[in-house]
């Protein structure tokens, strides 16, 4: 009988210990996703991914942790303090040419979200010549020298923003750089009526909100890569049809962020097709190319913000995104 107990004890172990081991294997990858800035609407497609359980059905833990101007991104990213960042081409160019061994592997958006807000008299960015241009000091190695390279404005115009609409609202002669639910949200809100150029749609050439991840989790762990990124398209996809989800936990992470303004970012993000534009209609929506990234590596280059010999495909990947096929 003592034989027998044992050997139905050892039997019963052995069963938990199996059902122990088979839940721990199938267990969630854990993964932390920074974000660029503040919680707001065009973080929205992650935040959607996580309300809506679509990392969770991917088999991943998602953390999303927000950025700001006292974080770095690609630092964090390297020292292996986050899995995944919100990146921008530029960003990641540069950080290749110093060797950091850093990939974009897909794309949010078709197209960046840097535009200018001018008065309603301007009808086009070709008119900016004889106005005065605010820009920050970032903007000098990134939209800038496109700006001056196109449509010939003078360094003369060019005038510091301290992100203070005050100098704009004074003067009928001034444009100023703007996100299109940013400056223009507040502009409205003062009863300014004003227009919105987005960069983009005239050729500037990066990506927006890109996802960013380094060689190594690309070479470990390719199955997390490709889920994570599956995950994030389609909650963007969600997000733009219903972003309540989202923006719970957007308001959640940012209490200061109102719902007009949340509103506001939706809109204008679904009216200048930035999700679902470009190749993203024809090819599906995350979709990055070699095209693009050529002409932004050529732009910078040209414009002295990049040494040529840069070895710039280590910059991204295509093969997350070629056959993901999640069409807008």
């Amino acid at each position: 009988m003592q034989a027998s107990f044992k050997a139905r004890a050892g039997r019963l172990l052995g069963a938990t210990l199996l059902s122990l081991c088979a839940g721990l294997a199938q267990a969630d990858d854990k993964i932390t996703f920074l974000t660029s800035w503040y919680a707001q609407a065009e973080h929205g497609g992650f935040y959607q991914a996580l309300a809506t359980g679509l990392y969770k059905k991917y088999g991943l833990d998602v953390t999303v942790k927000m950025g700001g101007p006292q974080i770095n991104g690609m630092q964090l990213l390297t020292a292996g303090q986050a899995d995944f960042i919100m990146g921008y081409d530029f960003q990641v160019l540069n950080s290749v040419e110093k060797g950091l061994p850093v990939t974009t592997v897909a794309a949010s958006f078709q197209k960046d979200l840097q535009g200018m807000m001018t008065h309603e008299d301007v009808k086009s960015l070709a008119a900016l010549k004889d106005r005065s241009i605010l820009a920050a000091t970032t903007a000098h190695t990134t939209w800038l020298p496109w700006l001056k390279s196109k449509y010939g404005i003078a360094d003369s115009q060019i005038k510091p923003y301290t992100f203070n609409l005050q100098p704009f609202f004074a003067d009928d002669k001034v444009a100023q750089q703007a996100y299109p639910s940013s400056e223009p949200f507040q502009a409205m809100k003062n009863g300014k009526k004003v227009n919105f150029f987005l960069f983009a749609d005239d050729g500037y050439p990066p990506y927006g909100t890109t996802i960013v991840t380094t060689q190594k989790m690309i070479s470990e762990k390719p199955d997390v890569v490709a889920r994570f990124v599956k995950a994030s398209i389609e909650g963007w996809k969600s997000y733009l049809a219903d972003p309540a989800p989202g923006n719970a936990l957007i308001k959640k992470d940012n209490p200061k962020m109102e719902d007009e303004q949340i509103a506001f970012g939706v809109k204008r993000m679904k009216e200048l097709h930035v999700f679902d534009g470009g190749d993203a209609a024809t090819m599906g929506a995350g979709v990055i190319t070699d095209a693009r990234w050529e002409q932004t590596y050529k732009f910078m280059v040209a414009a002295g913000l990049l040494k040529p010999e840069t070895e710039w495909k280590k910059a991204y990947t295509t093969k997350f995104v070629k056959d993901l096929k999640v069409m807008p």
